[in-house]
């Protein structure tokens, strides 16, 4: 009798600490999960929750992250509108801006975007190189290289890269991978322990967001 009280009790505790558990993943802390920026951004469509996130093809927390937040793409709220945005916070930076702006120029992202991350992390190919990044290109079913190279040197792609240059400044980004939530606030990988815990935030601030709303 006195073992199946002691049992009892064990799993009581046991519950309680996964329920203490569940409660402190769910609450997100200001300065500590997310900042809130000083400066807020007007969104491009006022009904709807914006998220941008902030990336650059070379960052291997950007890679890692990605996966994640693809899944998350597949079940988005509707209310949700998400955009990649390329960082060029350095200009070694710029090659890949190009190359995002461009494969979208030709409809190519779903094609294209996660091919170019792994091609840079898995099979170490250097695309900030031209005459590899044309290569590598022409070797991808359903793409004209030629029309790669003309969207990659385009006025409208050097127009994009400035632009998302400018919004970075905005956002007083220094890092990614960086998620903007409604342009006011901002949860990065360096404020998360995983990828997984990024999503978790994300999702927290948009119900915020949604609720301010």
């Amino acid at each position: 009798m006195y073992q199946r009280k002691f049992l009892l009790a064990i799993f009581l505790l046991l519950n309680l600490g996964l329920i203490n558990i569940s409660v402190v993943h769910a609450d997100i802390v200001e300065g500590k999960n997310y900042i809130v920026l000083t400066k807020p951004q007007q969104t491009q469509n006022a009904d709807k929750i914006e998220v941008l996130e902030f990336f650059w093809y070379g960052c291997p927390h950007c890679y890692d992250l990605h996966p994640h937040l693809k899944t998350w793409l597949k079940s988005i709220p509707e209310e949700v509108d998400f955009r990649y945005v390329p960082a060029t916070l350095r200009s070694n930076w710029v090659a890949a801006a190009k190359i995002f702006y461009a494969i979208e120029a030709l409809g190519k992202t779903d094609l294209l975007h996660d091919k170019v991350y792994d091609a840079i992390h898995r099979n170490k190919i250097d695309l900030s190189n031209e005459p590899t990044l044309f290569g590598w290109i022409e070797k991808q079913e359903g793409i004209d290289r030629k029309k790669f190279e003309g969207a990659y040197n385009s006025f409208t792609v050097q127009n994009q890269v400035a632009k998302s240059t400018q919004m970075a400044r905005q956002y007083q980004l220094n890092g990614v991978p960086a998620l903007i939530i409604n342009g006011k606030y901002l949860t990065s990988g360096g404020m998360s322990n995983t990828p997984q815990d990024t999503i978790k935030t994300l999702q927290a601030l948009i119900d915020k967001a949604r609720k301010e709303k």
